[in-house]
């Protein structure tokens, strides 16, 4: 691959995911005394399985990298792996979905991240673990300098990483930030990342982050959506499972409903991931917000169609046949 200016970098940690698809006679759901579900399984004995599938390279940044080079981006990644085969792997499936590597470090002597995904039904329970690296910002030739930076999910142990990439995006004012916080990210508060919302182009989250983010109320998607924007970010994307989904470029207001499913979703990892870095790439082909709500739930809906988080990702005219097709009532609603 010729290394030239990147349209988007995409940042944040990458596993594979070992996917158990667990039979459903074996296993079930409860619930607990505030109605939340969890897995069981018997305790202490051998539980049959149906089969197991192994997916490298997944993760938010790394769905996310695979989604704009499949969306005909020049896309890269900047993460860790570890000196073993796992990282070997995860770098081999980079490159065959045309994802630029140049700046994933290779960590010896360490291992790779490896999660384990419990697959029941139509979704699943994944079992984490993030290895320990040294987090860097790396050193940029001019040609390094991307277009957009695509933040998302990294370690607990990354935090002072976050200082040094608000650093070098406030002496690159040009770059444009993307911003979906995982779930570190969000514990950490928003006093902590303050300056990163603030840089940020694009904030997405799904409506039970954005209401821990923002304190404000879940039910008032417009307190929701004021409350975000107050933190800095110039358009904000709230996407909310079968309800659909919102965004605000801090004038307009939309809502959108999910794209309708062919057939009953297969397996749902990923589908937010599709949905956020479709979303930022119809805003970097130029789309207004209500042009990419039309786009992002298409990738969602066809993610979730397969196992794991890429194997459903579309090309260009894949999205734009799917858009062809759409029922009437597929369209953005002005609500504000």
């Amino acid at each position: 691959m010729s290394q030239k200016q990147l349209d988007v970098l995409a940042v944040g940690d990458v596993v594979t995911d070992v996917f158990i698809k667990l039979l459903k006679d074996e296993v079930k759901v409860i619930k607990d005394k505030n109605d939340s579900p969890w897995l069981s399984m018997p305790f202490a004995s051998k539980v049959p399985f149906d089969h197991a599938e192994v997916i490298p390279a997944v993760g938010n940044a790394g769905n996310a990298s695979v989604a704009f080079a499949k969306l005909e981006f020049d896309s890269g990644l900047i993460t860790n792996v570890g000196g073993d085969e796992w990282g070997r792997e995860i770098m081999t499936a980079l490159r065959e979905a045309d994802v630029d590597t140049r700046f994933v470090h290779v960590n010896p002597g360490k291992k790779s991240n490896y999660h384990y995904v419990l697959w029941y039904k139509e979704d699943r329970t994944i079992l984490i673990k993030h290895e320990e690296y040294a987090y860097h910002w790396p050193s940029f030739r001019v040609i390094d300098i991307p277009k957009w930076i695509y933040f998302s999910s990294v370690s607990q142990h990354a935090l002072e990483y976050h200082d040094q990439i608000v650093a070098w995006l406030e002496s690159h004012p040009p770059v444009k930030l993307a911003f979906q916080p995982g779930t570190f990210q969000i514990e950490a508060g928003v006093k902590r990342l303050r300056k990163l919302y603030e840089r940020s182009e694009l904030l997405a989250v799904n409506r039970e982050e954005a209401t821990v983010i923002s304190g404000g109320d879940r039910h008032d998607i417009h307190d929701l959506l004021d409350r975000l924007h107050d933190l800095g970010p110039k358009i904000v994307v709230i996407s909310d499972g079968h309800a659909g989904a919102y965004a605000s470029d801090g004038v307009n207001r939309y809502k959108m409903p999910i794209y309708p499913d062919p057939k009953p979703p297969f397996e749902r990892t990923g589908a937010g991931d599709a949905f956020s870095a479709t979303f930022v790439a119809a805003i970097m082909r130029g789309a207004d917000i209500q042009g990419a709500l039309l786009w992002a739930p298409i990738n969602a809906m066809s993610v979730v169609q397969k196992v794991g988080a890429q194997a459903g990702l579309l090309s260009v005219r894949q999205v734009e046949q799917y858009l062809r097709s759409a029922p009437r009532w597929y369209h953005p609603e002005r609500i504000r």
